[in-house]
């Protein structure tokens, strides 16, 4: 019975809604240890490079905003709206020059075995995004628009009422 009072009263918590951020912080910490390029066998990306201790960092701080808005019943989401984009656009740019150069890897060690072996150039691998970049951006873009929403809220407008002064 007590865990049928505690899944109620988290669905009836006022903050409720900053669960979903919580758990989206918690799928881009888990990115940040999963490969983001793939050429082959080789994997590149995650925690052992700068980018990935980043997005690492980001995605704890999200988890203590959005921990600390249930708690604390404060709204977060402007934090929350800049470390969705902050982290969004760390994955983009890490996987983007990631994939530049592994290409680029790649082909000038295919040039120096055709020179060493004396044989025409094989052709290379070309890199692919692995589960942990798309993972990473759709975590993060949730935490975005997540934050965006303090922007997109219907607030109730209060417009004073106008008296007829011509009576």
């Amino acid at each position: 019975m007590a865990l049928r009072e505690a899944v109620v009263g988290t669905l009836r918590h006022p903050m409720r809604a900053y669960y979903l951020p919580l758990a989206a912080a918690v799928l881009l910490g888990s990115s940040a240890f999963m490969p983001w390029i793939v050429v082959g066998t080789q994997r590149f990306g995650g925690v052992p490079d700068i980018a990935g201790l980043w997005v690492l960092g980001l995605a704890i701080l999200a988890v203590v905003l959005a921990g600390l808005s249930i708690s604390t019943r404060k709204n977060s989401r402007h934090p929350l709206l800049l470390v969705g984009l902050f982290a969004f656009g760390v994955l983009f740019l890490a996987e983007r020059l990631m994939e530049r150069n592994a290409s680029q890897q790649g082909w000038a060690t295919a040039q120096a075995r055709a020179i060493v072996d004396g044989v025409a150039v094989s052709p290379t691998l070309e890199p692919v995004m692995a589960t942990g970049a798309y993972l990473g951006l759709a975590a993060a873009t949730l935490i975005a628009l997540f934050g965006l929403t303090v922007v997109i809220k219907r607030a109730p407008q209060i417009y004073a009422q106008a008296e007829d002064d011509d009576v």
